[in-house]
């Protein structure tokens, strides 16, 4: 079941992207491209419910499905995602984060963690990066934060209403 939540995930994230970078106006497409990482919500969300090695081996898996679709150099997001998903697990595994905020907060700061890791990567690779935009890494971080809440509150509310709605079938059934 869980396999599948990730799978439709990943299929909604990947929608959401190429909705994103080929609807919009160029203009638009690449401020959509700077601030929103669909990709490491998924990640960060996947991982706060999972084992250290299974969020290690999604995140893997998640990286090189976003240097695939961003055109970036191979590699640098498979590495910097398998490195956020085993620590954002391994947090959960020690943190309770149950609250909205915490989730907000958890996101944000994968973001950053991200950004960090990609540009240190750049930096040992290339002779010359470019480093990310500090404004637009807090940019980055806030929307993927806010993402995640939002994704995460109503997850929980569905849940919430499926299982009432379990609930009030089985007693019905035990009435009848």
């Amino acid at each position: 079941m869980r396999a599948l939540k990730l799978l439709g995930a990943l299929a909604a994230a990947v929608l959401f992207h190429f909705l994103g970078m080929h609807l919009l106006p160029a203009h638009l497409a690449s401020f959509f491209a700077r601030g929103v990482d669909v990709f490491l919500v998924v990640l960060v969300l996947y991982a706060l419910e999972s084992s250290s090695l299974a969020a290690l081996f999604v995140g893997l898996a998640i990286g090189l499905l976003h240097d695939t679709l961003t055109g970036g150099p191979y590699g640098l997001f498979g590495f910097a995602d398998t490195i956020v998903g085993y620590s954002t697990a391994r947090l959960a595994q020690r943190l309770v984060i149950q609250r909205a905020t915490g989730v907000l907060a958890l996101v944000s700061f994968a973001a950053v963690g991200q950004e960090a890791i990609v540009a240190g990567l750049a930096f040992l690779l290339q002779p010359a990066p470019e480093l990310p935009d500090p404004v637009w890494v807090a940019v980055e971080a806030g929307v993927c934060g806010v993402l995640g809440m939002l994704i995460h509150i109503a997850w929980d509310h569905w849940q919430r209403a499926a299982e009432a709605r379990r609930r009030g079938r089985m007693s019905r059934l035990r009435l009848g």
